[in-house]
């Protein structure tokens, strides 16, 4: 198993180079790099610019096309600055200095709230590990890098305690944020409306609204798939951590006969 998603090759002006490694790649298609990792990478790119004193409150991935298992270039600039409320876009390349994938990132000023905190829904609690893992267990790539751990759920839902093995960059110990876009991505997966040996539904997206801050490295996803008649569907979900819920994520799904 690899150890990183990503090995760090250097800087060219504004972007930073990196070898893409094997645990990137899809269960769809191992060529193609899953959703998570490119949204963690361009995090880490935005984490690592973010003014002082401000969190980001939503990420929001944009797959613009397949993105290969090869060498990638990140860079991230500001959109829309602000004290209070910041734009923040980091963008990855492949190949031919292609776009790839965007992330778009609201980052608002913090402060103290504890007085005015309220939680949706109480902590979700572990259940023993049943051994079954994903439809698509057994298959290489990024699902030998995380964690799955289904358990039932009382709502109807897919329920699944998902952390990261290997880090993001090598040698670079990932920041919370960063852990739980290694996993948030396979919301889809989790909650799985359709058999995925008979139909395709690869997202377009991942958007996560996060009203509190992540804390540890292993998350659970309550995901919910519906499909509409005509080749569209979406992934809803909500997410946790140990302590209890921080926040949502949505998809956009393709969704197609095999």
């Amino acid at each position: 198993m690899n150890e990183s998603f990503y090995r760090y090759r250097g800087t060219d002006g504004d972007w930073q180079q990196f070898d893409s490694t094997g645990g990137t790649a899809s269960n769809w298609d191992s060529s193609i790099q899953h959703g998570s990792p490119p949204l963690a990478l361009l995090t880490r790119a935005i984490e690592r610019q973010a003014p002082t004193g401000m969190r980001i409150g939503r990420l929001a991935l944009d797959i613009l096309g397949a993105i290969p298992v090869v060498p990638v270039q990140v860079r991230c600039w500001v959109s829309r600055p602000g004290s209070r409320i910041c734009l923040m876009t980091a963008e990855m390349t492949a190949g031919s200095q292609r776009a790839v994938a965007r992330v778009n990132a609201w980052l608002l000023a913090t402060s103290d709230t504890h007085d005015a905190a309220l939680d949706r829904f109480p902590p979700l609690r572990r259940v023993p590990d049943t051994g079954f893992r994903n439809a698509w267990q057994g298959r290489p790539g990024y699902l030998e890098t995380v964690t799955w751990i289904p358990q039932p759920d009382d709502a109807g839902a897919a329920v699944a305690w998902m952390s990261p093995l290997v880090s993001l960059v090598d040698g670079e110990e990932p920041t919370d944020l960063q852990r739980l876009a290694m996993v948030v991505d396979s919301a889809n997966g989790v909650g799985a409306a359709l058999d995925p040996d008979e139909y395709l539904f690869m997202n377009t997206d991942t958007t996560v609204h996060l009203h509190r801050a992540p804390v540890g490295s292993e998350f659970a996803l309550r995901a919910r798939g519906s499909i509409g008649p005509d080749g569209v569907g979406v992934t809803t979900a909500e997410v946790f951590d140990a302590d209890g819920f921080i926040g949502t994520s949505a998809q956009t799904l393709l969704v197609q006969r095999r």
